[in-house]
């Protein structure tokens, strides 16, 4: 049997909860920066090539920060994200700019930061003029269309609101040609969580092979190509982790075919993960406080989809360890429902799941949580948001945002 394994222990974790209270996500620090490093590293035969963390995926300043160190960078598609990057430090061509919709105040600060803007509409290129100025560098986001069928499981790109179409492409870029718009970049997003290798390099293909056909049609040469994120996480034990070294190594193969021949190199390799960096380093802590048997096992625990929205959102399977009690060790197993306390039956983390035989006072560790977890976290039915918790390379423990505090659900309100 395949096991999901833990950079800590029951009792390391009984100690933490002593000073900070469950429920609390901890993030491991040396798998942050493994999963950093096999991105750098697995394109390192592309000179220009940069990882630009999606921000949304997890926005704690500390991670951003520890990212940055590992030559990083961060995509980001809001002003508060912008504002992140620049707190941090991040400026310049260090920060992408992609969002959809966007209002003007938010191109004028990626302007602002000298961030690559990557547009979402051919009619955004007047829009960002009128606003701020057109820089000299843009990118345009590319929506392919009908995909084939390895694809299909995110749907057909058509009913997406995101991207131009093949023909807007040549438009927008000669236009931004005309407009005195000097370099140019390529951008397209059109998976998310895949395990497929083959998939990362037929969507690396056909931008290489649309590039050429830009310079073939248009006389515009591209600086980069941003093949997106979409890399997805094993996170069922069973499932076979994506190898990104065979991702790179086949869209090597592909830039050597497509790019060089055509004396379109250098060519810079840009990608936008998110998950496949932060998923795997975070785990969410909860204890047990109840137990109920009506028509089915439930085991209710302190933290709720307030704090994990995934699972309730969409099902989304995340692996739970009772720690202490290992998997596979001959002990009894029962089928569960794991929950929390909102007043929404969607409320659930684990449905039908077996697991070993659990007590009140147990501790749950949520595997793969450290993107789109906390991140995605609300207030609704006046639930507060959790603390967040570093494991450093050295071993010790540090907090990196506090727990919320009713006064911090009252903040904004006037009640006088």
């Amino acid at each position: 049997m395949v096991l999901k394994t833990l950079p800590f222990d029951r009792e390391f974790i009984e100690k933490l909860a002593e000073h900070y209270p469950t429920p609390f996500y901890i993030y491991d620090e040396k798998t942050l920066r493994r999963n950093a490093r096999l991105f750098t590293e697995s394109f390192s035969w592309n000179s220009g090539f940069k990882e630009f963390f999606a921000v949304k995926a997890n926005p704690n300043p500390e991670l951003l920060k520890i990212l940055r160190t590992e030559f990083l960078g961060g995509d980001c598609s809001s002003l508060p994200e912008l504002l992140l990057c620049e707190r941090i430090g991040m400026s310049g061509e260090e920060i992408m700019f992609t969002s959809n919709n966007t209002p003007a105040m938010e191109f004028v600060k990626a302007k602002q930061l000298g961030a690559i803007i990557n547009l979402d509409d051919l009619t955004h290129l007047e829009f960002l003029e009128h606003c701020a100025g057109l820089p000299d560098l843009i990118s345009f986001r590319w929506n392919p269309g009908t995909l084939r069928e390895v694809e299909s499981v995110i749907g057909n790109p058509v009913e997406a609101k995101y991207g131009l179409t093949t023909e807007q492409i040549f438009e927008g870029f000669s236009l931004a040609k005309r407009k005195g718009v000097r370099r140019l970049g390529l951008h397209t997003m059109v998976a998310s969580n895949m395990l497929q290798d083959e998939f990362f390099c037929y969507t690396a293909k056909t931008v290489f092979e649309l590039v050429r056909e830009i310079e073939r049609r248009i006389g515009v040469r591209i600086e980069f190509v941003n093949l997106g994120g979409g890399f997805g996480v094993a996170y069922r034990p069973e499932q076979i982790p994506l190898d990104m070294k065979r991702v790179a190594e086949m869209i090597h193969e592909e830039y050597d075919k497509l790019i060089l021949p055509s004396n379109l190199a250098p060519l810079k390799i840009f990608t936008e993960s998110g998950r496949l960096i932060a998923a795997e380093s975070g785990t969410l802590i909860t204890r047990v406080i109840h137990e109920k048997n009506t028509y089915k096992h439930y085991i209710g625990v302190d933290a709720c989809m307030a704090n994990l929205m995934r699972p309730g959102m969409y099902g989304a399977y995340h692996h739970i360890t009772v720690l202490g009690k290992p998997e596979g060790s001959g002990g009894k197993i029962e089928t569960v429902d794991v929950v929390g306390s909102l007043c929404e039956n969607c409320d659930k983390f684990a449905v039908n799941r077996e697991l070993p035989k659990i007590e009140i006072g147990d501790i749950l560790a949520i595997h793969d949580a450290g993107a789109h977890g906390y991140a995605m976290g609300f207030q609704y039915n006046g639930k507060l948001r959790c603390a967040e918790l570093l494991l450093q390379e050295n071993g010790l423990v540090r907090m990196i945002r506090r727990a919320e505090t009713p006064d911090d659900y009252f903040a904004t309100l006037n009640l006088t």
